[in-house]
């Protein structure tokens, strides 16, 4: 089986062997035709019937695919031992013309935590994409930690503490104030805590971080930090779903002051336990040792730095 590929890969490769070629290494990388085709830009219908002409003209099965999993063959292994250095080659240089160019082109694929979205990136896209015409961005906010190599991602965007030790991770925003805030009417209905051992007596929104576990509140005190497990009837994962039923007064809500501003101006939240609020890491971005920093995301990187919604 080796041999016919080594034997057909020694004929003359047209177009469309390169392409699906690419497209073959997308689907190797991600074991997944859906996220492989996202990264890609085309469907996964598209994918899978490009897959199948290389197979045809190869003579050979490179992708076991069922329901439930997407493996690469012994063909599909060593097809992509033989091929994934040349494409990230031709990858890199591609991408280093960026430099002659009047301004740079492509794509970038952000994985955002879901408040660095609207806090972070939304004050500076409009002028970005001024400036850089040619530029698409592609955003997923989620709070679940992902492999942002293996989904295909450029780079990630997270709370300091929490971004992956192999990663390079740039800083960019000052440190975050977290604190609890509660509508006017819970406060009216339940009283203001005074204290944070106050909250067990209290209906308090659990937060569900990304990798699944509810958040203990954190707070600095005159006594040092302390981290509680607060009673949450309800549990939500994305503080900005959290946000209307804090506000239609379901109970006490934690989370980064920059995320209440609005509502705390408008009168719909006030902040309480003050006395007990605390910093935290920043947010920052980061993005594999292993891979060359594309133009643009270096750009954009720069440009929040320029702007600094968040501070720096």
């Amino acid at each position: 089986m080796i041999a016919r590929i080594e034997h057909d890969a020694a004929m003359p490769l047209n177009r469309t062997d390169l392409a699906d070629f690419s497209y073959f290494l997308a689907i190797a990388r991600h074991r997944n035709f859906r996220l492989a085709g996202l990264e890609l830009g085309i469907t996964a219908s598209a994918l899978s019937h490009a897959l199948k002409g290389l197979e045809g003209r190869l003579g050979v099965r490179l992708v076991n695919r069922t329901n439930r999993s997407v493996t690469l063959t012994s063909a599909g292994e060593e097809l992509r031992s033989v091929i994934a250095q040349p494409f990230d080659m031709i990858e890199t240089a591609a991408e280093a013309l960026n430099r002659f160019r009047d301004a740079p082109a492509g794509r970038i694929r952000l994985n955002v935590i879901g408040d660095a979205a609207e806090l972070l990136l939304a004050p500076v896209m409009p002028l970005f994409l001024e400036r850089y015409p040619d530029m698409e961005i592609d955003i997923v906010a989620s709070d679940r930690m992902v492999d942002i190599v293996g989904e295909g991602f450029d780079a990630g965007i997270r709370h300091g503490g929490t971004v992956p030790e192999d990663m390079i991770a740039q800083r960019l925003s000052q440190d975050l104030h977290w604190c609890v805030a509660a509508a006017p009417a819970y406060l009216e209905r339940y009283g203001t805590p005074e204290r944070p051992e106050d909250l067990r007596e209290h209906r308090c929104l659990g937060f569900r971080l990304g990798d699944d576990r509810v958040y203990h509140w954190e707070f600095a005190g005159p006594d040092g930090d302390m981290a509680i497990a607060v009673p949450n009837r309800i549990t939500v994962r994305g503080g900005r779903a959290m946000m209307p039923l804090a506000v239609a007064g379901a109970g006490l809500m934690y989370g980064n002051e920059a995320i209440f501003q609005p509502y705390l101006q408008r009168g719909e939240l006030r902040l309480v336990l003050e006395d007990w609020s605390c910093m935290g890491p920043g947010y920052h971005i980061y993005y594999s040792s292993r891979r060359q920093v594309p133009a643009g995301l270096r750009l954009l990187i720069e440009l929040i730095r320029e702007v600094k919604p968040l501070g720096y």
